[in-house]
């Protein structure tokens, strides 16, 4: 019922109202999966996030706000209930959860990719707090942003802290756009001696790399979950399709063999996203490390999706070319969830490295 409401109140936006988009996803509570009540999450589980997020996939088909909402909660809301202070988490995390601040993490640099230990971005002491100087780019939300997490070099480690786009020296842009997810508000931000006080550190000096390995474990593992709704849809418009679809006289596309193997592939390769998302939840929710799993995770769904999309694609022909419909937009963006959140290569020398 919840999403029924919501899907209604979606449609009175346009594409690009992103912001408002998550604004909306707040105000019906869908933020508050997974998160205790005592600190006014719904008190579920992960599994029940995933299935919130798949229904939310399929209903609203809109890849670009499933990102969008990956960013925030697992850019901002999960770091700060996680490794906030009770200040700062008496401070945002319920505005963020309710959606009247929109936020999200800021961790690649143009010269560094999926390396952080190229990172450049600087956060010196100062009396009273810190002096941060830099950029970031192809941020998720960065330019409707109202808070980032920022990861810096302190020295020779790496700390985690919390900017506000009204603070002095902080500029948002809408630059660096790419073709995958094209309204999700991808942009740069850029700290220009931007002085911020202690209390915006999260977590301790030097225990950055710490919180970027955990929100990055959790988006690698969760970020497919809405993915697989929209997956899921396509499997069911392109069995439809070749169903009505004649090749000859009395003969339509799905009677054929090879459109029967090829919807057992994609259908088996549905099976094993929700498998690995499953395994996921299911580790999160007895308080397990999910390490490998969630890289065994993201190295799977994003072939998959890439794959799928092209498949797709292929059995619709023409139909699914044409500019009104979504399906050569979900290759673009399945192109971009292998870069996203960490390469495919970087995923196999993860999964390597701990085998």
């Amino acid at each position: 019922m919840v999403i029924q409401e919501f899907i209604k109140e979606l449609t009175l936006l346009s594409p690009h109202q992103i912001d408002k988009k998550l604004r909306l996803v707040g105000m019906y509570g869908l933020f508050k999966h997974a998160i205790d009540q005592s600190h006014g999450g719904n008190g579920d589980s992960f599994f029940d996030l995933i299935t919130h997020h798949k229904d939310l996939g399929k209903s609203t088909l809109d890849s670009s706000l499933l990102l969008s909402i990956n960013a925030h909660l697992w850019g901002a809301i999960f770091p700060i209930y996680y490794f906030g202070t009770i200040e700062q988490k008496s401070q945002y995390l319920n505005p963020l959860m309710d959606g009247k601040l929109i936020g999200g993490h800021a961790i690649t640099e143009a010269q560094a990719g999926s390396n952080v230990a190229l990172m450049e971005m600087q956060a010196d002491s100062i009396e009273h707090g810190f002096r941060l100087h830099g950029s970031k780019r192809y941020i998720t939300n960065a330019p409707i942003s109202d808070i980032l997490l920022i990861y810096a070099k302190t020295g020779d480690t790496i700390s985690a802290f919390i900017i506000e786009k009204q603070d002095q020296g902080v500029y948002l842009h809408q630059d660096h756009r790419v073709t995958g997810f094209p309204n999700s508000a991808m942009g740069e931000i850029v700290l220009h001696d931007c002085k911020i006080a202690h209390n915006r550190l999260v977590g301790q000096m030097g225990t950055g790399q710490v919180i970027i390995q955990k929100v990055l474990e959790l988006e690698r593992a969760f970020i497919f979950a809405g993915i697989s709704g929209i997956m899921e849809w396509q499997l069911e418009q392109v069995i439809r399709y070749t169903k009505s679809r004649q090749v000859g006289k009395q003969v339509a596309l799905y009677d054929l063999q090879a459109t029967y193997h090829k919807i057992a592939d994609i259908s088996m390769k549905l099976k094993t996203v929700a498998l690995w998302l499953h395994r996921c939840a299911e580790l999160k929710d007895s308080d397990a490390r999910i390490t490998l799993e969630s890289s065994y995770t993201k190295l799977a769904c994003s072939e998959v999706f890439l794959q799928v999309s092209i498949d797709i694609s292929h059995m619709l022909g023409a139909f699914g070319l044409e500019v009104n419909q979504p399906f050569s937009q979900w290759i673009l963006d399945g192109l971009a969830s292998r870069i996203l959140s960490g390469t495919s290569e970087i995923q196999k020398n993860i999964i390597s490295a701990l085998l």
